[in-house]
């Protein structure tokens, strides 16, 4: 009697924490497309797994019970629903639709180089003062580069000529004829103008600039020992 109680009880317990295995494909609620890499997980038991390439997911050792599963993923809305395990169908597949979010992500500007190096072997830092800056400081100095780089940290401008406003540009306190002007990727006066006037650039035609403040002669010419602009 005593061996069929114990017995009885312990399948009592293997039911009470009996495991189940949840099954769905996660899919675009507008395209039907399967999703890959969505994240699905169960806040209560801290357990969760992502999507395969076909938009399948999986959760095992999900124990008796009423949970909710959430599903996450980028540029979609979350979504939570609320499953009772065991199962009315343990072998049963779910569908779930996600709603993609209205919400824009950031923008993401890439620019590139005439050179066929990978970006990985390129450990160059490039600033830029964009267009909206520009348009402010033209209304106080119209095409003047040195004010818009003296007001940059390891850049300073030191005025050369009176008359005509020509000033060097001097990065991380090197002389100007170590500075690179590009223009259009192209290099101006032969790569050894070593400053600019105030007029030197149209303000129409200046649309945005940008520095490397560093040696970049590897990839601009012995020009840029100090850096570039």
């Amino acid at each position: 009697m005593k061996h069929i109680l114990l017995a009885l009880a312990v399948i009592s317990s293997q039911l009470t924490f009996a495991q189940n295995t949840f099954r769905a494909i996660i899919k675009n609620e507008r395209t039907q497309e399967a999703l890959t890499g969505i994240t699905a997980n169960i806040p209560a038991l801290n357990i969760g797994t992502a999507t395969d390439t076909t938009g399948m997911i999986e959760i095992k050792n999900i124990p008796n019970g009423s949970f909710q599963i959430k599903f996450s993923y980028v540029g979609f809305k979350d979504f939570q629903k609320t499953f009772s395990f065991p199962l009315a169908h343990p072998n049963e597949i779910f569908t779930i639709d996600l709603e993609p979010s209205e919400t824009e992500l950031g923008e993401v500007v890439i620019q590139t180089t005439r050179s066929s190096r990978s970006i990985r072997d390129i450990p160059t830092r490039v600033e830029a003062i964009t267009l909206d800056e520009l348009n402010e400081k033209n209304s106080m100095k119209p095409g003047d580069i040195r004010m818009l780089l003296n007001e940059s940290t390891g850049i300073a401008t030191q005025q050369t000529s009176a008359v005509s406003g020509t000033a060097n540009i001097r990065i991380q306190g090197l002389d100007g004829r170590y500075t690179q002007f590009l223009r259009d990727g192209m290099p101006l006066y032969q790569g050894f103008s070593g400053g600019l006037s105030v007029m030197q650039i149209a303000p129409l035609d200046l649309k945005q600039v940008e520095f490397i403040k560093g040696s970049a002669s590897t990839l601009y010419g012995g020009g840029a020992i100090a850096g570039l602009v």
